[in-house]
């Protein structure tokens, strides 16, 4: 094998290729803190099959399965474009969950009451933004796409990583948002952004979610915007039991990815095994 030396140039070089390649923002930056946590492990010096078989191993003993699996994808990907394939490893093989951990989901009457605080204390954005993301399933990073003119027409064309699909905003969202769109005087753009007028990140809409989760009596550990796509995508296949739509309307391009957010909790799995009268 020829002397294969990681030099920052190369992480540079590779940062170009992924943006070249519409990788979001948020992807470029986690591979490339991942190829940077691999090389601050090597040090100095040629990489070997052997170093990126130790790192293995160090992951597996500081994370879960699933966390490295994903910096094993970031770093596979580099030795990839570094025309270093014989490099590549094997990701930790993970059973599918049957059910979700009960404690880590944000149910239905949890996020009612989450949008009833935020409204009770006069948090008219927060309210919106959570029934936003909620009423359509759109993710956070592509809140930028709910513009005054989208909620004017009852539907935002989103593109992202190279797709294009086409979001309805329900009447009786738009007419909330049409509302908020006259209070604040906005007449065109983005709906949502910060005081510097830049979209709204998970960080700004996470802090905001944490102020109202113990007056609302939900568990903070089911307070992240992710959750209320998690709860959309679920609703959504209680009603239709269309997976192949709800992967449309997602921006999924697997339907293995969305099966993940459809899992029922843990106490629904044990409810449906009792209405099952196997035991005599």
């Amino acid at each position: 094998m020829r002397n294969n030396l990681m030099t920052e140039n190369h992480i540079k070089s590779f940062e170009k290729y992924l943006y070249e390649n519409e990788k979001s923002d948020i992807t470029v930056k986690k591979y490339l803190c991942d190829i940077k946590k691999f090389s601050n492990y090597i040090g100095k010096g040629a990489v070997e099959k052997a170093d990126v078989l130790s790192y293995k191993e160090e992951l597996s003993r500081k994370y879960s399965a699933s966390s490295a699996n994903s910096m094993l994808t970031a770093l596979n990907s580099f030795f990839r474009f570094w025309g270093c394939a014989e490099l590549c490893v094997k990701q930790f093989k993970i059973q599918k969950k049957i059910y979700c951990a009960e404690e880590k989901e944000l149910s239905k009457s949890e996020y009612i009451r989450l949008v009833k605080i935020a409204e009770k204390k006069k948090k008219n954005r927060l309210s919106l933004l959570l029934q936003t993301i909620c009423g359509t399933g759109i993710r956070v990073s592509e809140l930028a796409f709910i513009t005054v003119e989208a909620v004017k027409r009852g539907e935002a064309v989103v593109s992202c990583k190279g797709k294009t699909r086409n979001i309805f905003i329900v009447s009786s969202l738009r007419k909330k948002l049409l509302e908020y769109s006259r209070k604040h005087n906005l007449k065109s753009g983005m709906l949502f952004t910060t005081k510097s007028g830049k979209p709204l990140d998970r960080s700004n809409i996470w802090r905001e979610m944490k102020s109202v989760c113990e007056e609302a009596n939900v568990s903070k550990g089911k307070v992240f915007p992710h959750n209320l796509r998690h709860l959309f995508a679920r609703e959504f296949y209680r009603i239709e039991n269309d997976i192949a739509k709800l992967a449309d309307i997602l921006g999924h391009s697997s339907i293995n990815t969305t099966r993940i957010y459809i899992i029922t909790t843990g106490k629904e799995h044990r409810r449906r095994m009792e209405n099952m009268n196997l035991i005599l």
